[in-house]
This record gives structure tokens, C-alpha cells and sequence, in this order.
């Protein structure tokens, strides 16, 4: 059982390249579900939401990514207004700047210099992680809109994603998930050998990820909540994209509940 501290650098961590190439493929997977869709399709996974309010949000996202990465730029800077544009045009739009961040992406010297937001190995690695989670999140937004629901997300991927949600978002002080008294939620993934132990208290989470091989005996205290399953399951769960029984739960039912209403990522 090897114990992987924060602030460092996983072993197993995805690639830049690898990123960029998961970037890519649910960047063209949330263009076909959105056109099969249609704009006027409502998003069960965002309440509200349509295909096209799905499309703009996206497409601003990625174009804000874009100016810090093609750009340069080592300070903040707002992102500019979502189009007004619509079904085809809307579409394209999407497309155009979709691939735009990845060649930006694509072309980026290793040390790019860049206003970023989240602890990471580089600038370069933290927009090419960043912007795969938020384009493969989003992909399965588009998708449910679709008969058949959210694809699976390849277990490599979803677990790094679960890290970055973890021991980056959850790690800020502006997470909201928080317990008058110390709690542990323990999140199990059975299909890698990922656990990620969150101690929950007064102050921001601070979680522990150890590599356990599947159907070890893991030697920490009990938890008191375990979420199991794959790690596709736990990636769309924990991004509260999916029902509360997605994920097998053991314990006390209420920490799932408060990951469900205080755990929100907003775009501001």
C-alpha cells in the first residue's frame, strides 16, 4: 500500500499528451451528441440547461483557456460573453474553438509561463488536465440528453479526474464541504487500485489518495462513509452528473448527502 502525499506529483499521472488527446476525443464526442440532441434538448445532468446554453458555456470556457495558453497571459483575466449564436452556427462556433485550445494546447512550449489556478507539475499541465475534466464532464452533460445516457469515461481518466476534483478543488479554501466536527469519507475505486481518504472538519478537506491493489485489505481505520464502484461511476457521481445509488454507499448516508449539496464547482 504505497501513500501518495498532497502536493505532489501521483505516480501514474496522465501525461500532457494524454490529456490533450482526452481533450480532443470528448471534445468531438459532446459536438455528436449535441447535434443528435438538437439544440432545444433539455440537459437532465444540468437542470435548466439546454443543448445550446451546454454549447455556449463550453465553447466560452475553452476560449478563455485558450487566451492564457496562446497567449501567455500571467494574471487573471475574466472570460468574455457566451455567443448568441444557435444551431449550426452555434455548432461550428463550438467546433472552431474546441480546436483552437487544442492546438494551442498541442503547440505550447513545455515551459509556458501562464496564470493558472490549481496546483500542477506546469502551467502547460494544468490547462491541458483542467480543460480535459471540464470537456469530458460536459461530454457526458451532452450525452444525457441522448436515450442512452453518459458513455463511460476510461477508468485512467475518471481517476484522475476524481484526484483533481479531491486534492485540487476540494483542497481551496473556498470549498464549501465542511462538518462541525471531523468526519472521513473514504471514496473506493474497484476497478484501479485508487482510494482517496477525505477527512472533513471545520476547515477545507485535506485528502490522502493511496494506491491499494483491487481486493486488498486496506489497513486505515473505517471510514465513516465508504463510496464504491468503478472509476467511471465514482468520476460522474462525485461531479454529481449521477443518482445517488450509481455508487455503492456504506455508513453514514449523511456525508453522501452533504457532497451532494455543498460540493458544487461554479463557473463565475
Amino acid at each position: 500500500m504505497d501513500m501518495i502525499d498532497e502536493g505532489t506529483v501521483p505516480e501514474g499521472t496522465m501525461k500532457v499528451t494524454e490529456h490533450i488527446d482526452a481533450l480532443d476525443a470528448a471534445g468531438r464526442a459532446l459536438a455528436e451528441a449535441a447535434a443528435e440532441a438538437g439544440p432545444d434538448a433539455a440537459v437532465p445532468t444540468c437542470p435548466g440547461w439546454r443543448i445550446r446554453d451546454l454549447l455556449r458555456h463550453t465553447t466560452t470556457v475553452h476560449r478563455w483557456a485558450t487566451a492564457f495558453v496562446a497567449g501567455g497571459l500571467t494574471s487573471f483575466e475574466p472570460a468574455g460573453s457566451e455567443p448568441e449564436l444557435d444551431g449550426d452556427a452555434l455548432l461550428a462556433h463550438y467546433r472552431e474553438g474546441l480546436d483552437n485550445l487544442v492546438a494551442a494546447l498541442r503547440a505550447a512550449p513545455e515551459g509556458l509561463e501562464c496564470w493558472t489556478f490549481l496546483p500542477a507539475p506546469s502551467p502547460l499541465a494544468f490547462w491541458a488536465r483542467r480543460q480535459a475534466h471540464e470537456t469530458t464532464v460536459h461530454r457526458a452533460d451532452a450525452e444525457s440528453a441522448l436515450p442512452t445516457g453518459p458513455g463511460m469515461v476510461d477508468p485512467v481518466l475518471a481517476a484522475d479526474g476524481i484526484d483533481e476534483l479531491l486534492r485540487g478543488f476540494h483542497a481551496r479554501d473556498r470549498s464549501r464541504v465542511r462538518t462541525p466536527e471531523p468526519r472521513t469519507l473514504r471514496v473506493r475505486a474497484t476497478d484501479t487500485s485508487d482510494v482517496w481518504t477525505v477527512r472533513l472538519s471545520g476547515d477545507a478537506p485535506r485528502t490522502e489518495r493511496t494506491a491499494v491493489e483491487p481486493g486488498a485489505t486496506f489497513g486505515e481505520p473505517a471510514a465513516d462513509t465508504e463510496l464504491s464502484g468503478t472509476a467511471d461511476l465514482l468520476y460522474l457521481y462525485l461531479w454529481n452528473r449521477l443518482p445517488a445509488d450509481a455508487v455503492t454507499l456504506t455508513g453514514d448516508a449523511d456525508l453522501a448527502d452533504l457532497w451532494r449539496e455543498t460540493s458544487a464547482i461554479t463557473w463565475s
